[in-house]
């Protein structure tokens, strides 16, 4: 989420007057901009990470666990430093969707220097710290979750508060509209207007884990309220019906600063192909509404809460009052590459304006990048402010972000589809290796495109249960020889042979195969060895790369994997689906352990030790050795 600037928000009826008003100035200024900034060159590599985090309330004596609506409250006080010392901050907070969220970015970008790898977790264990020393009452704790497991059942906000079925700016039947965050009026026009827009609920159906003694067929019933929950809800699916269920969810992102336009363009594509394979190993939503789901990533609910799309959108209805039917949600992956590269790739239809295109063409915007403007373009603003007039709802698995006007802020892009973990240490270990990939991949020349209908199907397989381990996703075979690697080869070459690309494991992607594909970390490696790099940051980087490929072998359990097996051996669950109120407090209670590092999970991370153990130092000695030989002591 970006800088929220307040405002007096427009309705739905008043912000459909001023589409058009808004696309035709969003693509002038987009036009000026690109005229002023395209030939700027030369920025430093500059990136950060976001970490949205969920506020937790234990009743400990009830044995009860909520989520804690007290956001407004706890970034009042966190926003105030850097309101008075902009320039010294170390850390900075925004608001998010729900009252119960808050996220927390450095105070101020990294850069290309190697040891601003030791900072990350550094940095995130700060910004725990602080929300912490805000919550002082009792059973009070901060979690990085994707989502609370019963979020949308009974009485699952404190202060509690029931959902107003048919009434209210959700409607919801579950999710009341006090767990919208109240401290910025954004929010809650954006659950209005989409709901006012497309003319109904939003309706998501999750396939239901069917566990031995899951009813078959699943059904619930609902309150009546003109049997809206009745024509909706699947029969073996998990029903949600309000935004909150989707952007309540927390997740991690990366914003990467290029040197230039084009390394924007080019970064955007290769980083889309690996965007499935992130998201898998990442997944951590296996439960959803008090349910077990049969999938472990939160995508598919994230883009069905704030689909806006009408009946005739999605095809259901000719085309009268609309202009468009459009394949995916506004938040979904991205439906066109942007780099020369790219192009031949691109078969998928990319619904787009065409005058928007002409005009963007004829202002000298080569026509791929055209295409990409014409596309985000088609879909109408859901939220206008009286005073500032923003287009900023597109939500896709990639984003290119141009200059700010009047910054110094270069070309940048977004990697946006990670799931946030349950410890610093993991989520660090993530964007650690993330940080790196877009070093290697300017640095070798890589090309890992493939087919973006290729990318739509891994992002379909990238949810399903247990895809970390059992998922094949395809991914190209022949990358770009790397002259500059250690001991001079890669075990590919530029030559295509056939098809470019087949179905691997995410083991064989992450970690490679012997003669067959060199593996996103080797090659990582290969890049640390021709950079200078100290050996306390090596160390450093070394445990997370460490940690990543174990979890892409399989060695350790996802965080979706683990929860799993966690209510699967609880003693109150009856291999029925459900997530009861007991399960989920021991569940939190003891996430709530392992994050303040109170409780132990070498399934889920390993041991990760400190650089005076025992192990670590072995491994800074054996480093020390190699870089020994190559550059012996004088």
């Amino acid at each position: 989420m970006g800088f929220l600037s307040l405002g007096s928000p427009l309705s739905w009826s008043e912000t459909k007057q001023h589409a058009d008003h808004v696309r035709k100035h969003g693509i002038l200024q987009f036009i000026h901009i690109f005229n002023k900034l395209k030939d700027r060159e030369n920025d430093c590599l500059k990136w950060g990470d976001e970490v949205e985090y969920t506020l937790i309330k234990f009743d400990h004596e009830n044995k009860k666990v909520y989520n804690n609506l007290k956001a407004k409250e706890v970034l009042d006080v966190l926003q105030l430093e850097e309101s008075n010392n902009p320039s010294t901050i170390k850390t900075a907070w925004r608001p998010e969707y729900a009252g119960y969220m808050v996220e927390g970015t450095p105070g101020h970008p990294l850069g290309g220097c190697m040891r601003h790898f030791n900072m990350i977790e550094a940095n995130m264990k700060l910004r725990r710290e602080e929300i912490l020393q805000n919550l002082k009452e009792s059973g009070e704790t901060v979690l990085s979750i994707v989502t609370f497991p019963r979020l949308g059942c009974p009485n699952f906000t404190y202060p509690n508060f029931k959902p107003t079925p048919g009434k209210g700016i959700s409607s919801s039947l579950f999710f009341p509209d006090q767990a919208v965050f109240q401290g910025h009026p954004r929010f809650r026009t954006l659950t209005q207007n989409i709901r006012e827009r497309r003319g109904s609920k939003v309706a998501i159906n999750v396939p239901i884990f069917k566990d031995v003694k899951t009813p078959s067929p699943f059904t619930e019933k609902f309150p009546d309220v003109e049997g809206e929950g009745a024509k909706a809800a699947k029969l073996d699916h998990i029903y949600l019906d309000a935004m909150g269920f989707g952007m309540g969810m927390s997740c991690l992102q990366m914003t990467f600063q290029a040197c230039s336009i084009n390394e924007a363009r080019y970064l955007y594509d290769q980083l889309a192909a690996v965007t499935p394979i992130v998201m898998a190993l990442s997944a951590a939503t296996p439960i959803l509404r008090g349910f077990l789901s049969d999938l472990d990533c939160r995508w598919c609910v994230i883009a069905g809460s704030v689909d806006d799309r009408t009946p005739e959108e999605m095809g259901i209805k000719p085309l009268q009052e609309n202009r468009f039917v459009i394949p995916k949600s506004r938040y979904d992956s991205i439906s066109t590459y942007l780099s020369p590269e790219g192009n031949k790739y691109n078969d998928i239809d990319l619904v787009h304006d065409q005058e928007i295109c002409q005009q963007l063409m004829d202002a000298g915007i080569d026509e791929q990048l055209a295409r990409h403007y014409a596309h985000l373009f088609i879909r109408d603003p859901l939220v206008l402010f009286q005073e500032h007039n923003i287009q900023s709802t597109n939500w896709q698995t990639m984003r290119f972000k141009p200059p700010p006007p009047n910054s110094n802020i270069g070309w940048r892009v977004e990697f946006r589809p990670t799931e946030v973990q349950l410890t610093d240490f993991e989520n660090a270990a993530l964007v650690t290796f993330i940080v790196l990939l877009t070093r290697v991949i300017l640095s070798f020349d890589l090309n890992l495109l493939i087919p973006l209908s290729k990318v739509d199907e891994n992002m379909i397989t990238a949810q399903k249960r247990d895809a970390a381990r059992k998922g094949m996703f395809y991914f190209r075979k022949t990358l770009k020889k790397c002259p500059a690697a250690a001991k001079g080869e890669i075990p590919n070459s530029n030559a295509d042979t056939g098809e470019e690309f087949e179905l691997m494991s995410i083991d064989t992607i992450i970690n490679g195969k012997v003669g067959e594909f060199p593996g996103l970390i080797p090659l990582i490696e290969s890049y640390l060895g021709n950079v200078d790099v100290d050996i306390d940051t090596r160390c450093t980087i070394s445990q997370y790369l460490t940690f990543i490929q174990r979890k892409a072998s399989g060695e350790l359990l996802t965080t979706a994997q683990w929860m799993r097996k966690f209510v699967a051996l609880h003693p109150d669950y009856k291999q029925d689906s459900v997530v009861s109120e007991t399960i989920c407090y021991d569940l939190m209670n003891t996430f709530d352990g392992i994050a303040r590092g109170e409780l132990g999970a070498p399934e889920l991370f390993g041991k990760p030790t400190s650089k005076t153990s025992d192990v670590l130092t072995k491994k800074c000695l054996e480093i020390k050795e190699e870089m020994a030989k190559i550059e012996p002591a004088k």
